[in-house]
């Protein structure tokens, strides 16, 4: 589910300034704590006793994912102070730790993909909040200390961003005595179909069929 929940405009510490941006990049963070889900998360930008300038565009745990900021505002996520350009130019989005780490990561695949796709942009644009200010977030994309888990994200991102592959088989061509039929068969994993019409009514047989049983007759 992607529930938008804007914080407000008078949230305070400036969390939401409210400034135009034109995103470049999609940063990516994970939450640093084990126990939060995206509600709280959420929650957290409005609680009273948080006194941190911080914020972020998108969280997402196992089940929910939510929209903080409009994608097109600036964020303070990045660590790369006021004129970073990972703060006035990317999309933070924060993956939880809570719950069933593996399928929300799966769905921050899904989520990365799909916002990819909108923009026409490829994996080159994804970035870790390390990248911006040498902070090790994605914390559990690092559990190696060699990024091997940041690595097998962006794979799996660009798999989703491939064209679905559909099968085609190869056409046939069908001579029947020496005429060739209009029809074409087909060729699928060593397998020739040809249509069973075309193919008797040029041997001059009959075709009937009987919708009831789902019979074929062919008679000469």
């Amino acid at each position: 589910m992607y529930k938008i929940d804007h914080i407000k405009m008078t949230t305070p510490c400036n969390r939401r300034p409210g400034t135009y941006m034109q995103p470049e990049y999609i940063t990516i963070h994970n939450t640093g704590n084990p126990k939060s889900t995206a509600a709280n998360e959420r929650s957290w930008l409005t609680n009273p006793s948080n006194n941190v300038t911080a914020s972020y565009h998108i969280v997402i745990d196992e089940r929910e994912t939510i929209e903080c900021l409009p994608l097109n505002e600036v964020g303070w996520h990045a660590g790369d102070g006021k004129n970073g350009t990972g703060n006035r130019k990317s999309i933070g989005i924060e993956i939880c730790e809570s719950g069933n780490y593996a399928k929300t990561l799966e769905r921050a695949v899904e989520l990365v993909a799909r916002l990819l796709k909108e923009r026409g942009w490829g994996v080159d644009r994804l970035r870790r909040h390390y990248d911006w200010s040498g902070k090790n977030c994605p914390r559990l994309m690092n559990a190696d200390e060699k990024w091997t888990g940041w690595a097998d994200f962006k794979t799996r991102v660009a798999a989703k961003l491939q064209p679905a592959v559909v099968p085609v088989s190869d056409q046939v061509t069908i001579v029947v005595n020496g005429n060739l039929l209009d029809q074409k068969g087909t060729l699928k994993n060593g397998v020739t179909t040809v249509p069973v019409r075309g193919v008797a009514e040029a041997l001059g047989a009959s075709v009937k069929w009987d919708g009831e049983s789902r019979t074929v007759y062919i008679n000469n």
